[in-house]
């Protein structure tokens, strides 16, 4: 999927992973209450993020800025072929995290992963709501 407003405007490209996200997150809301967020969501992204990003690409902050810790991403982090970490760009926007790179030149954008903060704590409903210490299955 390839969106562009303009010739001189970067090209912001979906991937499949960030569908996937999407799909992830459409199962999700209504689990958490918030059926109607995912047609809020889409219309955010057209209409905000995708703009913002073709306008701004470097507009979120780097993903190295904070650094991972566990082994396992440090794992994958050096698995990226040379240069790529130093390209990956976290964008917040509303209750969404979303993962990008910009690759040069032409400052292409691809969307790589989006995450609703509601999901952060999905698995921990024990924690903000069940018996103590007593997970929910």
């Amino acid at each position: 999927m390839e969106l562009r407003a303009s010739v001189a405007e970067p090209v912001v490209r979906v991937t499949a992973g960030f569908l996937d996200r999407l799909a992830a997150i459409e199962s999700f809301l209504p689990e958490a209450g918030a059926a109607s967020a995912y047609d809020r969501l889409l219309g955010e992204l057209r209409i905000t993020v995708i703009p913002n990003l073709r306008r701004f690409p470097r507009i979120g902050r780097h993903h190295l800025d904070q650094p991972p810790q566990s082994a396992e991403a440090l794992a994958q982090l050096a698995a990226l072929p040379a240069g790529a970490a130093d390209r990956l760009c976290e964008y917040l926007h509303g209750d969404d995290l979303i993962q990008y790179t910009v690759a040069t030149p032409g400052h292409r954008v691809h969307l790589l992963s989006i995450r609703h903060q509601r999901e952060l704590s999905f698995h921990f409903s024990w924690l903000w709501g069940g018996r103590a210490g007593s997970p929910e299955r």
